[in-house]
């Protein structure tokens, strides 16, 4: 039996059923369209896989398919070429390409970036506008070839109680006509629009004059989807050279109630009204390639604000292809004709003339470590000795820098958000500010970077600063310093108390173009500097030694002749001070106190 079951397997395995079996399995896979690649011992990866994926390089693009694959096109409005393509991407994630400019051909491997949209089916559920999902839709607004717009639209894997931060809106708008949009990591499939190239170059389109209208929600979960959170983040670019010299920020504030989704209920509801705005300067323009962004002071407005729903912009060629609507789990963005936001052109006008705030926050990059994309990051007006995220700190923002930037806060807006240039230090100050602080880090060692969260450095001791406006005429007089970093003023001067004046002439900045601001900082830091040489003369006359102070005595930039121009007084009225004790020289001390706060190094 078992010789005769043999005989038999070897006469299959040798005849004509077996080989004709093995081609009509193969056929049948062929035209199934599944195509099975060898796998690279040495790599892992499949051989056939596009050039670019999961390696460690930067995937700068959409993966396409396999070579060899072949996508699905379909004529969804039977007018005789493809709508739709659907493909593949790497690790056999599902893609849907929608032709909503109508020139796809039958021999398209992928859309276009001009006027197209591409789903892609992150999850694999067969379904490619919907929960999970990653969307991404072009629009050339004018007709040149190009796209004007990009809107990126992500949905959770599910839907949720809490809208919050459980999704992306996005628009970019290609203002300065680059043809640089949001940045996408191919490898994740996530936005990546905070990575870069070193210190701060960005790869989204945050450099030059931009624009980007952005929420951290899913649509469907939003009421009007021409409104926005961020709308708009506005970049100007008034020197034309490429990088960011201004950055204002729009904020409408959602009311965001928690519960289920559902047909007619939103949990995301935009007011129409902008009631937060920040205003950030490189006031002395001293940005460029490797150092892209480099903000030297925020001005931000909260309260009632004002209502911007006149600021109507039309868009064109935006209404996506109508038969593609069912493919979408919320296909209302495709369909709209227009945004609301207030422009380049309106932001700062509506802000200072239209505003109602009722409070104004300020803050100085006094180390010059801000190499943030959207503005110095704002301190709160909490306790000036605790730090740490979330502990009730002047840094208590996770995004703020934990020493080195001087805080200023106006809480009733008493000063309407006009700025001084003081005596006693010779720097930019908030008008009506009750109180102030600044936590030294001389030398930069706290280093902020974009986001100090993710460098893990926090301070440990810190000198400390105070500022008191204690007869409330809307000017700093009261100064207490804690050097030694113990969490104690040990040290006051109140310029009352020295027979000096606390008023300076008052800028109004509501009128201000960049070149203002630029001419403020170049005459604060030329008088930093200038007052520095007369303190150099006062210090030879009383014959100090400057020779320790060498490296402090040069200057190539307004930066370091602000920075260096402030420590040089500040080393050399310290150490006239310590002569003058050594000697018993009362006298000297209080022309000296009078002659350092009051910037007039000539009464010595």
């Amino acid at each position: 039996m078992k010789l005769k079951f043999s005989n038999q397997i070897f006469t299959f395995l040798t005849g004509p059923y077996f080989y004709k079996l093995i081609i009509l399995q193969v056929l049948i896979f062929c035209c199934s369209g599944a195509i099975v690649y060898g796998q690279n011992p040495k790599s892992g990866r499949l051989d056939k896989e596009y050039w670019n994926s999961n390696l460690m390089v930067n995937a700068l693009r959409l993966p396409p398919p396999p070579i060899g694959y072949k996508p699905k096109l379909v004529d969804l409005d039977h007018d005789g070429d493809p709508d739709l393509l659907y493909s593949i991407t790497k690790n056999n994630i599902p893609v849907l390409w929608i032709d909503d400019d109508d020139d796809m051909a039958w021999t398209d491997m992928e859309g276009d970036t001009d006027s197209d949209c591409v789903l892609i089916d992150r999850n694999k559920d067969g379904k490619y506008g919907h929960m999970g999902d990653f969307i991404i839709d072009w629009t050339d607004s004018n007709g040149d070839g190009k796209a004007d717009m990009q809107v990126l639209v992500e949905y959770p894997e599910s839907k949720r109680d809490d809208p919050w931060p459980n999704g992306h809106y996005m628009w970019v708008l290609d203002t300065d006509e680059d043809n640089v949009f949001n940045y996408i990591d191919w490898n994740s499939f996530q936005i990546k629009a905070w990575d870069k190239y070193g210190i701060s170059d960005f790869f989204l389109d945050y450099s030059g004059k931009s624009t980007f209208i952005k929420i951290h929600v899913a649509t469907n979960t939003m009421k009007d989807l021409r409104l926005n959170w961020e709308n708009p983040f506005l970049f100007y670019d008034p020197d034309k050279d490429g990088l960011s010299e201004m950055a204002v920020r729009l904020v409408d504030s959602p009311d965001i109630k928690l519960g289920e989704q559902k047909p007619g209920y939103y949990q995301v509801n935009e007011k129409g009204t902008i009631d937060w705005v920040s205003i950030s300067i490189d006031s002395d323009n001293d940005n460029g390639p490797g150092n892209e962004f480099d903000f030297d002071f925020t001005i931000n407005f909260r309260g009632k604000g004002f209502n911007y729903m006149d600021q109507v912009h039309k868009i064109k060629n935006m209404r996506g292809l109508p038969a593609a609507d069912s493919l979408f789990l919320d296909p209302r963005w495709r369909q709209m004709n227009e945004l609301i936001y207030a422009d380049h052109d309106k932001a700062l006008d509506l802000t200072f003339n239209k505003g109602k705030w009722s409070k104004v926050y300020f803050v100085y990059d006094e180390d010059d470590d801000c190499n943030r994309w959207e503005r110095v990051e704002l301190l709160d007006p909490l306790d000036p000795f605790k730090s740490g995220t979330g502990k009730g700190g002047l840094d208590n923002n996770v995004q703020a820098d934990v020493a080195g930037d001087r805080g200023e806060w106006d809480m009733d807006n008493s000063g309407n958000g006009k700025l001084y240039i003081s005596k006693f230090d010779g720097r930019i100050h908030l008008f009506g500010a009750e109180w102030g602080a600044w936590r030294i880090d001389q030398n930069a060692s706290l280093y902020q970077g974009w986001d100090r969260k993710f460098l893990n450095r926090e301070a440990g001791k810190f000198a400390t600063v105070k500022y008191e406006d204690t007869d409330n005429n809307g000017f700093m007089d009261k100064m207490l310093f804690d050097l030694d970093g113990d969490k104690v003023f040990e040290d006051s001067i109140e310029l009352s108390v020295l027979g000096l004046s606390d008023s300076s002439q008052v800028i109004d900045i509501s009128k201000f173009k960049y070149e203002d601001y630029v001419q403020m900082q170049k005459n604060v830091s030329e008088g930093m500097w200038n007052n520095a040489q007369l303190a150099i003369s006062v210090a030879k006359k009383y014959g100090l030694n400057l020779s320790w102070y060498a490296k402090w005595m040069v200057a190539v930039s307004l930066s370091q002749k602000y920075n260096n121009g402030y420590w040089l007084q500040f080393y050399i009225y310290r150490d006239l001070k310590d002569l003058f004790l050594r000697e018993d020289g009362k006298q000297n001390i209080q022309k000296l106190e009078r002659a350092y706060y009051g910037s007039n190094w000539k009464l010595m």
